[in-house]
């Protein structure tokens, strides 16, 4: 970056405003030197927003595999054999209230049910809202999320109206990049469903997918349409190559890359979380300087398809930095 682009930088973190998409891109574009200088800026409007408190949230695959969609990264879709991923049905409604019980062991604001598939609807949508509505929060969790994919309004109405607090459906990646990500279903869709559920009352998380191969010019994009859609929380995953997807041979993306990408989209989203959820070990002992780039949330305990690290030790961590844990009983 040269010394214009830093003071533009620096005008728009003490303002609290945004930075817009040619600073975006010289932040992808920075180098190793300036790395500190960028982190600083991304922590110093972290810790003005949200202070030095982190949300926890985790998930459960309540219902695995034998997707009709075909991202390209995903190791549930029907469209590539042979990649070894859990498949099986829906689970029961008791199922599903063991596995939130389960997860909310585990001192987390957010526990989120997910499906596989286009969009979750019928009875199999009744029959999560009936876990939910049904289900004592944990002394730990106290808000249900849900993914369940693209959703009409009316069964977003629905999930609110059962209990659920917070609705989580990603773009992905940018629109000009989604044709060489997934042909089943449009970007204009997923858009939808984000808008008809902040008309439900629903709190929205949508983040995206990154290192798939699109430019930095194409994941700024990504930052600048959630920033558009003023969010509450931003989820940001970093590619683990799944043997038998169309993603196998893609290199995972390098931690310095990695922390930079979560500084540009912490400083195009000043106000909105920003949440480390797969792929964190591509960092491997740079973990920790994702709150230093940007991150006030993190997704813990195990992914859909990948394993995650202990909670402990994610807890362990935090403790190390000092960073407080958004439990239920400040919330």
């Amino acid at each position: 970056m040269d010394r214009q682009e830093k003071q533009i930088l620096w005008n728009c973190v003490r303002a609290g405003k945004a930075v817009d998409k040619h600073i975006a891109i010289a932040i992808l574009r920075a180098s190793h030197g300036e790395l500190a200088e960028i982190l600083h800026a991304a922590h110093h409007v972290t810790s003005l927003r949200f202070g030095r408190e982190v949300s926890l949230c985790s998930i459960a695959n309540v219902r695995s595999g034998n997707c009709s969609e075909d991202c390209s990264f995903c190791a549930q879709s029907s469209h590539f054999k042979g990649v070894p991923a859990p498949k099986y049905p829906l689970m029961s409604v008791d199922e599903i209230r063991e596995c939130a019980e389960k997860g909310g062991q585990a001192p987390v604001e957010y526990f989120s049910y997910v499906t596989s598939g286009r969009a979750l609807e019928g009875k199999s949508l009744s029959r999560v809202c009936e876990a939910v509505a049904g289900m004592v929060p944990s002394k730990n969790f106290s808000k249900h999320c849900a993914s369940l994919g693209c959703l009409s309004f009316e069964s977003l109405k629905k999930l609110k109206d059962s209990g659920v607090t917070r609705y989580h459906h990603n773009l992905e990646t940018s629109e000009s990049f989604f044709p060489s990500v997934c042909t089943t279903h449009s970007y204009a869709e997923r858009i939808r469903t984000v808008r008809d559920a902040k008309k439900a009352g629903l709190e929205v998380c949508c983040g995206g997918l990154l290192g798939l191969g699109e430019s930095f010019e194409q994941r700024v994009e990504l930052a600048l349409a959630i920033a558009a859609e003023k969010v509450d929380s931003i989820p940001l995953n970093f590619l683990v190559p799944i043997p038998g997807t169309p993603m196998e041979d893609r290199p995972q993306l390098e931690p310095l890359e990695i922390l930079l990408t979560i500084a540009m989209f912490r400083l195009v989203n000043p106000h909105s979380e920003v949440r480390m959820a797969a792929g964190r070990g591509a960092l491997r002992s740079l973990q920790s300087f994702i709150f230093h780039a940007g991150c006030n949330g993190l997704m813990v305990g195990d992914f859909l398809t990948v394993s995650g690290q202990g909670i402990e030790n994610d807890l362990t961590m935090l403790r190390d930095l000092g960073l407080t844990v958004k439990r239920k009983d400040q919330i």
